[in-house]
């Protein structure tokens, strides 16, 4: 099956307020998400080589300086129109049947482990919305259960609901491989394997996979203040939903959704080889300075001020000032990622909180009741 990298993505991007004439052809150019030098920079389709109008082809020639922040076109629009969220339009016995794009490894040489990012084309009959997930089937027969296929696994969506390529008919997944290593041999048995990790990383283009979903609401970005504040926490792959919200704000032309408020990113991973779209968020915040902030915590290569390892709870702890005072102002927190990132998290507000003279079981009463909390962890 012929398929789109990302490098050879092809979008539409409108340079003035007269979209039916002036319309220019963009290609982004050297999307890599390990490639340190890529900046979503717009450059000029190769097809367009002379400057100026041609026959049939409405291509015209500006400088990059011009195209400030360009936003991406997205289609079909109708993806905002309804009300509520789709829920379960795929369920287990009855699994949705799409194709996989791309698999593209994320993470460097000196990452612990492999994070892959893998498209899938749903051919827009698995629509979702930024924050829900998507349940994997993997092939092969359940060994608890013969004859049975395996049990649903859930992975957060990684991508808005217009998917990579704008067009309403992909998702993308970030997907940790999960390998067991035997603990007195300290070599990897892959009877024990993460089943569905594997399955996925180890796809290729034009691989059949089985879905389920979409799933999920207490991650769903409320947009119902278009300047709110949105608090992201994550720990490895739980960053998927983040990147979903953040392109939605800061990457896509969405006529009904016009951010103007505060995304703040903490990713808390093991080093600068694990950091996962670290290029897509750092060109948010060299685009985007007063609505995104950004914060990483690099286990491995950082201390806290204690000394020790810099989990993300102790970014957390740096900021927590403002992010108390945020959090009375009506700010949203998520969390996202392994649950034993959770019980070091709760300490260390739960400390914060009684140094500022407060009960934390009286605030976090009160986030959940404002619906401010948003916790999805695995």
């Amino acid at each position: 099956m012929s398929h789109l990298s990302a490098s050879q993505m092809a979008v539409t991007v409108p340079v003035s307020n007269d979209f039916s004439a002036r319309r220019s052809v963009f290609k982004a150019s050297n999307i890599n998400f390990r490639d340190k030098s890529w900046a979503p920079v717009f450059a000029l389709d190769m097809k367009a080589k002379n400057c100026g109008w041609r026959r049939n082809q409405n291509v015209i020639c500006m400088s990059v300086q011009q195209a400030s922040v360009p936003k991406v076109a997205v289609s079909p629009l109708e993806l905002e129109n309804p009300a509520e969220p789709p829920l379960n339009l795929h369920k287990p016995k009855e699994p949705y049947t799409a194709t996989i794009v791309s698999v593209e490894r994320l993470v460097g040489p000196k990452a612990p482990g492999e994070t892959c990012h893998v498209v899938i084309n749903h051919d827009g009959n698995v629509p979702y919305w930024e924050g829900q997930s998507y349940g994997v089937i993997p092939p092969g027969e359940n060994p608890k259960k013969p004859g049975a296929p395996h049990n649903v696994r859930l992975y957060s969506i990684a991508s808005t609901r217009y998917g990579d390529f704008f067009d309403g008919k992909t998702a993308s997944l970030c997907v940790r491989r999960a390998v067991y290593y035997d603990p007195e041999t300290g070599k990897e048995d892959p009877s024990k394997n993460g089943v569905c990790s594997n399955f996925l990383c180890d796809s290729k283009p034009g691989d059949k996979i089985k879905i389920t979903g979409p799933s999920g609401k207490i991650m769903l970005l409320p947009e119902d203040d278009p300047n709110a504040t949105h608090i992201m926490i994550a720990t490895g792959t739980g960053v998927a939903p983040y990147r979903g919200y953040l392109r939605r704000m800061f990457m896509e032309s969405v006529p009904t959704f016009k951010f103007g408020g505060l995304a703040w990113l903490f990713l808390g991973v093991a080093n600068s080889d694990s950091l996962l779209y670290d290029d897509e968020f750092t060109k948010y915040l060299k685009d985007y300075p007063e609505n995104f902030r950004y914060d990483r915590a690099l286990s491995r290569e950082e201390k806290n001020r204690n000394g020790g390892k810099m989990y993300v709870q102790d970014k957390i702890e740096e900021y927590s000032d403002e992010i108390f005072k945020l959090l009375d102002n009506g700010a949203h927190i998520y969390f996202c990622g392994l649950k034993g990132m959770m019980p070091g998290i709760q300490e260390t507000l739960k400390r914060v909180a009684e140094n500022r003279g407060e009960s934390w079981e009286e605030k976090l009463s009160q986030l959940k009741k404002n619906k401010q909390w948003h916790v999805e962890v695995y």
